[in-house]
């Protein structure tokens, strides 16, 4: 339903000035500047003397108005447009608690583009659910409209746009549902720390630079020094042989992550690292971290230098504690976090991005003003045939199958039968490529992926001393919610090609593709192979998916699954909400490339 009602009366905090450390900016929105029709003068002003805007407030009525509009922000020293919430970026953190009925009037104050929020992770009917053209029409410019849903969980969620690139420009929050029954842990105080990247160009511009060069920020290509280096280790024969079959696939291995910090600027609650983000507490607390990867395309490896992490929930879910130095967080998911820090004054809390190139960083600290020393980012890793799939008797890290390679395009790739769920070998478990990916021009590779591999750390964190937290060492705090064994199966394939930046479902794009279809109430298994060298978090809207194990016994419930290269990895959905829900990778630029289907739960 789309009203309008008069705006709201939040106050926005006091602003604080502009800060520079080591030449970069600590960040902020600007201060009473709307970005939309800016005079030149206005412009100039602003970025000669702008006023930063503190913390995003917490909002906890249960009848909230949200504006959508356009304000200026300056992360790196250069004021540029920013899409905000209330004049918030991060927008405000949401705090309800379970039970709850809620009403959202969100207005869109955009001169020309229309808007939205989804509620991620948030089980509500699909017309509550904020995602243009499938759930509802979207919020055109002056419109409002009004969101109510009960709130049937209780966890760690965020809410962002799902219109266009807004995320990217700023549009993503925090939103907090608190327990009706006490959580299974205690804890004295509690930070949300919303993790997120951003960047000076237009979204637009940025997507568009990459459907031209996708490997624009790939630094980091071999040369002829390094492949003199590993034919004086591994020898000529092997050496030429890994340049040919990476060569084949037009693909290189230093290739992690489509966008990394040549481009981006890596945010913590809205702050970049020379801001020191702080959150405070008193020595022997137990102080809860809520992690949130609001990231457009940012992978982050998390520590805090000198304190053990214990994980108590996943993606808004309690999971049994488990005890870790590190974890990696994929855009979209959350992470509850239990540290008791003690025996200094302050700690960093140290997020780099996966490919080695830069970090968000803050501190927690027992007075606002300290700050401890930041770690030297890790070693920069390259991936392997192993990592992608193709390792089938090559043996660790490192072997190679040249059968795998006939995968790519013009190729048939691996066709090994599909056996039974969760038993057998590992060909029995190979996936059958689909007739969709044969002769794909929108297709560069196909893996033999065989194994879901959720004790695998991931590229970059194996090995490296620290304990590290793996899919394999989470499980639900609860058994299966559903009980019933699955009545039937799909296997999707993540597909893309690398230099025309093209991403899909089994090699079709989301504008060619047929909606999937689920029988209302039915219990179902989806498996997921991915067949590119990218990494992929997946996102259901709508219903939870429950993550199995290698036995294919229900292990994990999420909301967002992320998926490395070369692995199979299954899970279990109740189709228990009808309507027309998204589904779709959440690396953003991904999702606007074509990974995306439509899932249909139907009487």
């Amino acid at each position: 339903m789309n009203t309008r009602i008069p705006p709201g009366p939040g106050a926005v905090p006091m602003p604080s000035r502009r800060l520079f450390v080591q030449g970069l900016a600590a960040g902020g929105v600007v201060a009473g500047i709307a970005a939309v029709g800016v005079p030149q003068r206005a412009l100039a002003a602003a970025t000669a003397a702008p006023r930063l805007v503190g913390a995003p407030a917490v909002l906890s009525d249960t009848r909230i108005e949200l504006a959508i509009g356009e304000s200026l922000a300056n992360f790196t020293g250069r004021t540029r447009p920013a899409i905000t919430v209330n004049g918030s970026l991060p927008a405000p953190i949401l705090r309800w608690r379970e039970g709850q009925t809620v009403d959202l009037f969100v207005r869109n104050t955009l001169e020309r583009h229309p808007t939205s929020i989804h509620w991620h992770g948030i089980l509500l009917p699909a017309n509550m659910d904020g995602v243009p053209g499938l759930s509802f029409n979207g919020i055109g410019p002056g419109e409002t409209y009004h969101y109510h849903f009960e709130l049937k969980q209780s966890g760690t969620y965020w809410y962002h746009s799902h219109s266009m690139f807004q995320e990217q420009a700023g549009l993503y929050g925090a939103l907090i549902i608190d327990p009706a029954e006490p959580a299974p842990y205690r804890h004295d105080r509690e930070h949300v720390i919303m993790l997120s990247d951003w960047t000076d160009m237009d979204p637009g511009a940025l997507f568009r630079r990459m459907k031209k060069l996708a490997a624009y920020d790939n630094y980091y290509m071999r040369t002829l020094p390094d492949f003199l280096r590993d034919a004086k280790r591994d020898g000529w024969s092997a050496a030429l042989s890994d340049r040919g079959m990476w060569g084949r696939m037009r693909m290189t291995p230093t290739d992690l992550s489509d966008v990394n910090a040549n481009t981006y600027t890596y945010l913590m609650n809205g702050t970049a690292p020379a801001g020191n983000w702080t959150g405070l507490f008193r020595s022997g607390e137990k102080v809860l971290l809520r992690f949130i990867n609001g990231g457009s395309m940012t992978y982050f490896d998390v520590r805090i230098p000198g304190l053990k992490m214990t994980v108590v929930a996943a993606d808004g879910q309690y999971i049994h504690p488990v005890s870790i130095d590190e974890f990696r967080i994929a855009p979209a998911e959350t992470y509850d976090v239990l540290v008791e820090p003690s025996g200094q004054d302050a700690y960093t809390i140290f997020c780099q991005d996966m490919g080695r190139t830069g970090y968000a960083a803050g501190t927690l600290a027992v007075r606002h003003g300290l700050q401890a020393p930041i770690p030297e980012r890790d070693r920069r890793v390259l991936l392997t045939m192993a990592d992608m799939g193709h390792d089938m008797g090559g043996g660790g890290h490192g072997g190679h199958d040249m059968a795998a390679m006939k995968g790519m395009e013009g190729g048939c790739g691996a066709s090994m039968g599909h056996g039974a769920h969760g038993g057998g070998d590992a060909a029995s478990k190979a996936p059958k490529h689909p007739a969709s990916e044969r002769n794909n021009p929108l297709v560069d590779m196909q893996s033999s992926a065989s194994e879901p591999k959720l004790d695998d750390p991931g590229i970059g964190l194996r090995d490296n001393g620290r304990q590290v937290l793996t899919y394999g060492a989470m499980r639900s705090l609860f058994e299966d919610p559903d009980g019933r064994e699955p009545s039937r199966e799909i296997e999707l394939h993540l597909t893309g090609h690398m230099e025309k930046f093209s991403w899909s479902f089994d090699g079709i794009p989301f504008a060619s593709a047929e909606p999937l279809r689920l029988n209302y109430g039915e219990r179902m298994r989806i498996v997921l192979v991915n067949d590119t060298m990218m990494q992929h978090p997946i996102h259901l809207h709508g219903v939870w998916s429950d993550l199995e194990n290698a036995q294919g016994e229900f292990q994990l419930r999420k909301h967002t699954i992320d998926m490395p290269p070369g692995t199979r990895r299954s899970y279990r959905v109740r189709a228990d909400a009808l309507g027309r829900w998204a589904y779709h990778c959440h690396l953003l630029y991904h999702m606007e490339a074509g990974m995306m289907r439509e899932v249909r739960i139907e009487e």
